[in-house]
């Protein structure tokens, strides 16, 4: 009777080992089915948020609860065997139930977040760019220009000015959302930096200029210009009467100094002393106006060979150079006044 209880429990155990291993080796096959398996191959993307502090479990279940993964327990199992856990990083991420577990868990190891787009043109200013910005749904706007004029936070850029009006480089830039203020600045900073190459310092010390008289010079050809091609032919114009001590008498220097210029330019805004009216100051103006681009500032470095002293707007984003004040009013009163 023992001998036949011992070889009933034997079998037993066999059996239940048996069916252990079995139950095991399903389980791994799942487990590993489901590594490689999207949830549907036919999916659209969607949007997928990752919060600050949350963590592997939560977003295992929102992955499951928004339809894009089938198993949460097995995600956070694949995570936690990858070592995975505390590395998902925070933001939007655009995912899709055709992507597998594996390649969703290595998007967010990367960091492979949406980004959004910020177009910065050619010639624009700190007020201009900031309400970008705070459209483009990241910051205030006035948060941002206060950042801009904050001597310490210059500072730490390594940028010398009293302001950072023309080192935020007009570009197209992508930033993850809930990017700082801080960041975004660097990053368009550090733009300016990597722009303005030892090449182009070397010459600015040549022609005996800062890099911010430079960067000041160039701000002015860019809102001169309305034809590319003419920034060149515009700088000689300026660095001619910077050499003979004439005033620049550049009417975007006087707008800049302008609280809520509405948009027409009078005589007697020329007669606003600002420390930006090249009407009234001889040289350059404090620091620039807007910020230019690339090709601003390889104008402002490399002027075209001229004698004119003088340009007017031919009305047509061109203009007329002249070398004498008596050429140049002839081009006004044909260009301007129409006589």
């Amino acid at each position: 009777m023992q001998k036949k209880l011992k070889k009933y429990s034997v079998l037993a155990l066999i059996s239940t080992c048996i069916i252990i291993g079995f139950i095991g080796i399903l389980y791994f096959y799942k487990f590993f089915t489901f590594i490689g398996t999207p949830l549907n191959s036919n999916s659209n993307e969607k949007l997928f948020s990752i919060l600050p502090g949350q963590n592997l479990a939560a977003i295992s279940i929102q992955l499951e609860s928004e339809s894009i993964i089938s198993s949460s327990r097995y995600f956070k199992l694949y995570a936690r065997i990858k070592k995975a856990g505390k590395k998902l990083k925070a933001g939007e991420y655009l995912l899709s139930a055709s992507n597998t577990p594996a390649q969703i868990l290595e998007i967010f190891l990367k960091g492979r977040v949406k980004l959004y787009k910020i177009m910065i043109p050619e010639g624009w200013n700190l007020k201009q760019i900031s309400r970008e910005i705070e459209n483009s749904g990241f910051c205030d706007a006035s948060f941002f220009l206060t950042l801009c004029h904050d001597k310490d936070f210059i500072t730490s850029l390594n940028i010398k000015s009293i302001s950072l009006e023309g080192y935020l480089f007009p570009d197209t830039y992508f930033f993850p959302k809930h990017t700082s203020c801080e960041n975004i600045i660097q990053t368009m900073t550090d733009h300016f930096k990597k722009s303005f190459t030892p090449a182009m310092i070397h010459r600015a010390e040549e022609l005996g200029f800062s890099i911010h008289e430079i960067v000041t010079l160039a701000s002015i050809v860019e809102k001169e210009t309305g034809t590319a091609s003419e920034r060149p032919l515009i700088s000689s114009v300026f660095h001619n009467r910077l050499k003979k001590d004439m005033r620049l008498e550049t009417d975007p220097t006087v707008i800049y100094g302008i609280e809520n210029f509405d948009g027409n330019i009078k005589r007697e805004h020329l007669q606003i002393l600002t420390p930006y009216n090249t009407y009234k100051i001889k040289g350059l103006p404090i620091g620039p106006i807007a910020s230019p681009g690339i090709l601003a500032l390889q104008a402002a470095l490399y002027p075209a060979r001229s004698d004119y002293l003088f340009f007017v707007s031919k009305k047509d984003t061109t203009h007329k150079f002249s070398k004498t004040y008596e050429e140049h009013n002839e081009a006004v009163r044909k260009y301007q006044l129409g006589k």
